[in-house]
């Protein structure tokens, strides 16, 4: 695992950038897992610039979200996939064909996980994952738990995962309490995987990913078995490691 501790906010959205893009010039048909949240919309706006001066392209390239709340449609302002379109696609030359997103009104989940798995798979496997984390240590929707998620699934969201995502909401009771996400098994198969991490209420998590036990219980912690991982981590976010 490399650590590259970044002075600000912007120094980490604009080297996880340059990390992705010099991977997509690599491979015409690349296929990029990517994450929601506040701490990648500076990657994502990096990666726009750099796809409007002509450095990368987006044509060819296949993406695959990790999660979605569930009971939320697409277009709820409060979606992954509305984030993805507000933060990313609108701006890039994608084409819609090419964006994977998971569906938050499954019928049936389990069928619908199989399927988003087959769907991966038939694209070549992820060329490279990009993650962020969460207080508690999760990445995606992987909490803490007893065992390591093997392929997407539903889970139940934690109260402090609800407490942390609350702020997007009108009130608490508004967040989804449950959701679908890509395992712990499906991220590390990844052939590269990049995380940006920010702000203080992340150190301990940050410094028990890194070098604390390979635990489920600290759900990051699997990425110490990944071969190829680059954590971009905001300086108050690793003052627990510095």
């Amino acid at each position: 695992m490399r650590v590259v501790i970044c002075e600000n906010y912007a120094e980490m959205s604009r080297l996880a950038a340059e990390e992705i893009a010099a991977e997509m010039k690599k491979k015409k048909n690349f296929v990029l897992g990517l994450a929601t949240g506040s701490t990648p919309v500076g990657t994502y706006g990096n990666l726009i610039e750099m796809n409007k001066q002509g450095e990368i392209d987006f044509t060819d390239v296949k993406t695959f979200n990790l999660d979605e709340y569930c009971g939320l449609y697409p277009n709820h302002d409060q979606s992954f996939n509305y984030f993805m379109y507000m933060n990313l696609f609108n701006y890039i030359n994608i084409k819609n064909e090419n964006v994977h997103v998971p569906f938050g009104f499954a019928t049936d989940y389990d069928a619908w996980c199989k399927g988003y798995e087959a769907a991966i798979a038939e694209a070549g496997g992820l060329d490279l994952q990009l993650l962020g984390m969460g207080s508690n240590g999760h990445i995606g929707f992987n909490e803490p738990a007893e065992e390591f998620a093997e392929i997407t699934h539903t889970v139940e969201l934690t109260e402090s995962t609800i407490k942390d995502n609350s702020r997007f909401f009108a009130k608490i009771e508004d967040v989804p309490t449950s959701a679908v996400t890509m395992g712990i098994g499906t991220i590390m198969r990844a052939k590269k995987i990049v995380m940006v991490v920010n702000g203080a209420n992340k150190a301990k998590a940050v410094k028990e990913m890194i070098n604390g036990p390979v635990t489920p219980s600290m759900p990051a912690s699997a990425l110490q078995n990944h071969p190829d991982v680059t954590v971009f981590v905001e300086k108050e976010a690793a003052k627990e490691i510095m």
